[in-house]
């Protein structure tokens, strides 16, 4: 980049950069979102250079967004794009001054992982049961406690008798995660009656294309109305598995490797929510 790039390019550049450190989709769409967001906030000004983007005009964004019913948290993720943004313009000499340097993010409360009670883990797996895709995608995620896109992108060639592989997926790291008897019984079950298909995805539609992701929300999210589980999303059976690992005495390194955690401290923040007990370890499987 040069010294005099455009609002344009820079918001280009500051794109291709998140894309070649490996940021997951979702991040880059979200942070080239807020950016451009910002720009058409001072378009009326009629800026055209990063240079003569202000501390006031990002003061002013924020002010505009609380004004315009925005969450703080919402507000704060994308002061967060705009302030990785401001960083790039630096690193590239675009800019000399930070203008986001000063600029402070809203207070907001972070509510605590939601935990499927043991009631409500044994309903949801009950009412998936004579679904047996469905109930293989459940304990998948149960058990082992991988994001649902690293589900939705598992190959028969990951699958193995007693794991499964999760090959690198936008950001994230590849490893191996165990399958326990539960998961392992589900998932055999529904490989007997898969439908033949070209692609070689596991989790695939009644015509043979891949189960998309949005796909395998909506279905779980029906289990839950059917279950009669409130306010629970997909994520919450992989908060729900770290939570059940924790109780159940498992390591924190260990547990960390094996959802694929970059950093331990995202796995001890879960310690806030549950008890660590002193006897013997129990399993998912035995709730």
């Amino acid at each position: 980049m040069t010294d005099n790039a455009t609002l344009t390019t820079a918001h280009e550049s500051f794109v291709a950069d998140l894309k070649k450190k490996g940021r997951s989709i979702s991040t880059i769409l979200a942070y080239s979102k807020d950016v451009s967001q910002l720009f058409e906030f001072i378009t009326p000004e009629k800026l055209t250079s990063p240079k003569d983007l202000t501390p006031e005009h990002i003061e002013n964004f924020k002010v505009n967004l609380s004004e315009t019913n925005y969450t703080a948290k919402s507000i704060s993720r994308k002061l967060n794009s705009i302030k990785t943004f401001c960083r790039y313009l630096i690193s590239q000499g675009i800019i000399q001054t930070n203008p986001a340097t000063d600029i402070t993010h809203p207070k907001y409360d972070v509510k605590p992982p939601r935990i499927l009670t043991k009631m409500e883990y044994r309903s949801l797996r009950d009412v998936c049961r004579e679904d047996i895709r469905l109930y293989a995608i459940v304990e998948l995620l149960l058990q082992t406690g991988i994001r649902i896109g690293e589900l939705a992108n598992l190959t028969l060639n990951d699958i193995d008798t007693d794991k499964i592989n999760i090959k690198p997926y936008e950001s994230h790291l590849q490893r191996e995660v165990p399958l326990n008897k539960a998961a392992q019984i589900a998932l055999t079950a529904y490989l007997k009656t898969r439908p033949k298909s070209r692609t070689n995805h596991v989790f695939i539609t009644k015509t043979g294309k891949p189960f998309l992701i949005r796909n395998i929300r909506t279905a779980i999210d029906r289990y839950f109305k059917i279950a009669d589980i409130k306010n629970a999303k997909v994520n919450d059976l992989r908060h729900t598995f770290i939570a059940h690992q924790l109780e159940s005495g498992t390591p924190l390194t260990l547990i960390s490797q094996l959802v694929g955690h970059k950093r331990l401290s995202t796995t001890e923040k879960y310690l806030n929510v549950v008890k660590r007990p002193d006897s013997s370890p129990t399993t998912l499987e035995e709730l």
